[in-house]
């Protein structure tokens, strides 16, 4: 068996480890559903305060390193790992139970059930929106005229002001298969065996071992035939906070000892490495 090449700081590789979160607000649908979908119906009000409120609690909670993308009654986190440490991963974790428990009990507290939060790792592809982005060329155009001359600061800020994106990508989600492994999963829900406003754990964070540190619920065995898409989730109880060792708990994976599982080959960043080059 050849050695893996080591992880420096500048690696780059051409796919990504990725974690990302999917929370979703039980029974919305069908709160806005019996208002006709009609925002000036009574019935609505009661629906349109609890996605309102749904949409501040997950701003409140996002961050630099805990990026978020709200689509309606969902919300998605995301994150690349880190190759050479499993700080970066326990952080996710944490924050991901975080946001989790602050909706729970806001949405509770309104008298409605609460969300279920699915949170999962896979490869992602590495992307970017230069070329995609017509704004972008814009803003660029209003820089160099503003430079040139051709146009004074006045006419480049009211230009700037105007600018609306007629096209918009998160790179980081386009091909991101740890969101689609968990976006998937949420919305088998019961029948998948994820009910209820749980939250639920991919174990492959923690590879062959189940974590002391976390109290968990019996592990589930999850499976998407259509998509080929299988996972070992647990729902999460508590994370007690503890003092862990630098660079977070012992038993928690860091994006290589993930990647390993997640193609199966112990010499994942050999795999990685050569892709690049194809």
């Amino acid at each position: 068996m050849s050695k893996s090449p080591i992880v420096g700081k500048s690696s780059s590789f051409p796919f990504q480890v990725a974690i990302a979160c999917w929370i979703d607000l039980l029974g919305y649908g069908r709160m806005i559903a019996d208002a006709g979908f009609n925002p000036l119906h009574l019935n609505a009000k009661k629906a349109i305060t609890r996605i309102r409120r749904f949409h501040q609690t997950v701003a409140e909670h996002s961050a630099h390193h805990f990026p978020t993308l709200v689509m309606n009654d969902g919300a998605v986190a995301y994150r690349d790992l880190s190759m050479r440490s499993r700080s970066v991963t326990h952080d996710f974790l944490t924050r991901s139970w975080r946001l989790f428990e602050a909706i729970k009990a806001e949405d509770q507290k309104l008298g409605h059930p609460g969300a279920r939060l699915v949170l999962s790792c896979g490869f992602r592809m590495r992307g970017r929106r230069a070329g995609l982005d017509a704004s972008r060329s814009h803003f660029e155009s209003i820089i160099t005229r503003l430079q040139d001359g051709a146009i004074d600061a006045q006419q480049a800020v009211h230009e700037a002001a105007a600018m609306r994106p007629r096209f918009d990508i998160v790179p980081q989600l386009q091909a991101n298969f740890a969101f689609t492994k968990a976006y998937v999963a949420e919305s088998s829900g019961t029948g998948g065996g994820l009910p209820g406003p749980n939250f639920y754990l991919d174990l492959i964070l923690f590879g062959h071992s189940r974590p002391q540190w976390l109290e968990l619920g019996p592990a589930i065995e999850w499976a998407c035939p259509r998509l080929k898409l299988e996972a070992k989730f647990a729902s999460v109880q508590a994370i007690p906070k503890l003092a862990y060792p630098a660079g977070g708990p012992i038993d928690i994976l860091d994006g290589h000892g993930i990647a390993r599982l997640l193609a199966n080959d112990p010499d994942v960043l050999m795999a990685l490495h050569t892709a690049g080059k194809t």
